[in-house]
């Protein structure tokens, strides 16, 4: 008998453990165990030919229908072509120099033919598939044989082990594993499977339903350890001591409430509420504050970091660039006006001050700078990555507010962390609206807060796809749309998705791509001659772009010509279109977030977006999207579901494999609700889950996997 957790190599022998390792990295029993199908077929339920796409591996099922062996041309030997069908469309097979197979590949026997689709000539075929044919006979006399069950598990595979030879080796480790433990409590299983039973009936079923109830067993599974670690870590968070933060009146926060030139929304005075109230507690708040472009976050923000001021601590905002956070720091500092000048000429007697931190700072500022976090007179602190450095140390540090979260690790935060004496209160903020599955998947441990409303004032966003190869006129026009736009008095940006110009870059996909420095170079000296334009990218030094973003925010660019370094935090109300070349080549949610840089004033907004993809591409399908929904919420669904999971869970970053190999965070948003309420419930019962070893070692395996950074919002 073997362990789930023993070496493929002890139940299979080393040739075909170092060929599963090679082909799929796998290690253990359970490695292969979890290589789930990724869908059955009946007897006779022959595969869909027409389906099959060039350059897939591929296991097809189908019959007999032809076969020829001929002579080839010019050369001594022979061909061998069978064509299989399924009853529709026919596929060729072809063999060199085996005539021999003929004899076995009779007309009219069914198999399973495995290999990589090619076309020759037009037609789809396989080229030396393996293959398995299916033995005449009833089940009954092939119970002991390859397909034995009425289901047959079509599993991932490659050229060089097919479908049928990873099954061939599953079944011979179920037929030694040792009885897998149950993880999960009676009390909550219901009608669900037990795990042995769910993980040997996901392989061999005996009916449709028993896959289907062990598919949702072990799916449930992955929802619950997931889960599980986020309920966990929110119980550990409830347990640590804070500093609480007791809103007071007549402070800087009612000072700056009182002179704000315009109203709150409804949804930030409500949102403050709640980070009023967490702040109150003696444990740590953890929340995330989640917004629609434009929506007002960083007001919500600021007036967090000013009630932390009011009582005597200070408070950090963390930025994943220097041009967000000399942005932030623009931002802030204007707003609060003299309310930010503590200490200097003119000052008010009530102000804190406000300073910004990055890796750029000239070494005698950073020490003045350092010297006044130290002693506490800075209450709001700004900065990049710099702020984690040796040698920041605050006087109180009560509050962190992380903007775009998803851009840091968790490492990082806790450094933040580390640097007060008391676990501080953690605010972290996205401006990419979150669906409400990936909220509970990825954001269980935090409480979540949302606005969807924007300031009043604020005008819609006109968005147009223009496809440049069929109407090059209306490029022509976006050109002119955004000399109109300036010499009425407003700004615009103009969008790359590169930095250098192919001559520079050449890597195959930059042939044809536009980039910051060929745009500048054809739009200064032709359509936008006649205004200022200037370049803006994350190649510049931090004085250049800290430079030309004041320029920019003063009016002394007209156009400002971009990578994806304006995508957030950059707010400049007289901004009133944008143009994104090569549009196809951004998410849907990038784009959203880009065109939410301009219609930040009275003004509407207008972004073009400039594309040569093909009408019929998903890639078209996406931008169409963008076009017709100004809901990010809606645009971050659509954005999600055609999108891999991995992407999603942030496990295209990882490079090593995830414990999540079923669960789909749209598909599954009942299970994942169900499988939250049994995870608060069981570690509400036993934070520590010493009564059920079975699920702790699950979860162990869970906190271990490298992948697991994802779950820290990495």
């Amino acid at each position: 008998m073997v362990a789930l957790n023993g070496k493929l190599s002890s139940a299979l022998g080393d040739r075909t453990a170092k060929a599963l390792n090679t082909a799929f990295g796998y290690t253990t029993i359970e490695d292969l165990l979890r290589h789930y199908p990724r869908r059955y077929v009946a007897r006779g339920e022959l595969t869909d030919i027409d389906q099959l796409k060039d350059g897939d591996v591929v296991t097809v099922l189908a019959e007999i229908v032809d076969t020829n062996n001929r002579p080839m041309r010019g050369r001594k030997g022979s061909i061998l072509e069978v064509r299989v069908s399924d009853g529709k469309k026919k596929l060729s097979l072809t063999f060199f120099n085996q005539a021999w197979r003929e004899r076995e590949l009779r007309v009219g026997r069914v198999g399973l033919f495995a290999g990589k689709i090619g076309t020759y000539k037009g037609a789809r075929q396989l080229a030396h598939p393996e293959y398995l044919l299916i033995p005449d006979g009833s089940d009954a006399d092939e119970a002991a044989g390859e397909f034995a069950g009425k289901l047959i598990p079509v599993y991932p595979a490659t050229a060089k082990l097919p479908s049928w030879k990873i099954g061939q080796c599953i079944r011979t480790i179920l037929d030694v594993i040792d009885e897998i433990p149950e993880t999960l409590p009676e009390k909550y299983r219901g009608n669900l499977p037990s795990a042995h039973q769910a993980l040997k009936e996901i392989h061999l079923p005996e009916t449709q339903l028993s896959a289907e109830q062990a598919f949702h067993r072990l799916t449930f599974d992955e929802a619950l350890a997931l889960q599980l670690l986020l309920a966990r870590r929110r119980h550990q968070f409830e347990t640590l001591n804070a500093t609480p933060r007791l809103f007071r009146s007549g402070g800087l926060l009612e000072i700056f409430d009182e002179n704000l030139p315009f109203e709150l929304t409804a949804g930030q005075i409500s949102v403050g509420n709640e980070i009023e109230s967490d702040m109150k507690s003696h444990h740590p708040m953890h929340r995330l504050l989640q917004g629609e472009v434009g929506s007002g976050k960083t007001i919500v923000a600021l007036r967090a970091l000013l009630a932390v001021v009011d009582t005597g601590g200070q408070g950090a905002l963390l930025a994943p660039t220097e041009v967000l956070a000399a942005q932030h720091f623009r931002s802030i500092s204007s707003t609060l006006g003299d309310l930010a000048t503590a200490g200097m000429l003119g000052g008010s007697d009530r102000a804190t001050r406000v300073v910004l931190l990055t890796g750029s700072t000239p070494a005698a500022a950073r020490r003045e700078i350092l010297a006044q976090i130290k002693d506490g007179s800075a209450g709001i602190v700004i900065g990049t990555h710099a702020l984690l450095s040796e040698g920041v140390e605050f006087s109180d540090l009560g509050l962190i507010v992380v903007d775009e979260q998803h851009r840091f690790g968790v490492e990082q935060r806790d450094a933040l962390k580390l640097k007060a004496q008391l676990p501080p209160h953690l605010l972290v903020m996205t401006a990419t609206p979150i669906p409400r599955t990936v909220a509970m998947t990825v954001f269980g441990d935090l409480d979540i807060s949302t606005l969807t409303e924007l300031p009043k004032g604020r005008s819609p966003i006109a968005t147009h796809v223009i496809h440049e190869s069929a109407k090059p006129h209306y490029v022509e026009r976006a050109w002119e749309r955004i000399r109109e736009e300036v010499a009425n008095g407003a700004q615009a940006y103009v969008v790359a998705p590169r930095i250098e110009s192919a001559a520079q870059d050449t890597s195959e996909e930059s042939e044809s791509a536009h980039s910051v420095e060929s745009l500048y170079e054809y739009l200064s000296t032709g359509p936008l001659s006649t205004i200022r334009v200037s370049v803006l990218h994350g190649k510049l030094t931090s004085e250049e772009k800290d430079r030309i973003m004041r320029s920019f925010s003063q009016g002394e660019i007209d156009c400002l010509i971009a990578t994806t370094v304006i995508e957030v935090g950059v707010d400049v109300p007289n901004a009133t279109v944008m143009v994104i070349a090569d549009a196809d080549r951004f998410g849907i949610s990038q784009l959203h977030q880009l065109r939410g840089r301009v219609g930040r004033g009275s003004k509407p907004g207008l972004c073009l977006l400039l594309t040569k993809v093909d009408e019929e591409s998903s890639a078209m399908e996406r931008l169409k999207a963008v076009e017709k929904s100004l809901d990010g919420f809606e645009l971050a669904r659509v954005d999600l579901d055609q999108r891999r999971e991995g992407d999603v869970l942030g496990t295209a970053q990882s490079g090593t494999r995830s414990q999540l190999r079923l669960l789909r965070v749209l598909r599954d948003e009942k299970i994942i609700e169900d499988s939250r309420e049994v995870a608060i419930s069981i570690i509400a019962e036993d934070p520590e889950l010493t009564s059920n070893p079975a699920l702790r070692d699950e979860l162990s395996k869970l906190e271990r996997d490298e992948r697991a950074d994802f779950i820290e919002k990495a």
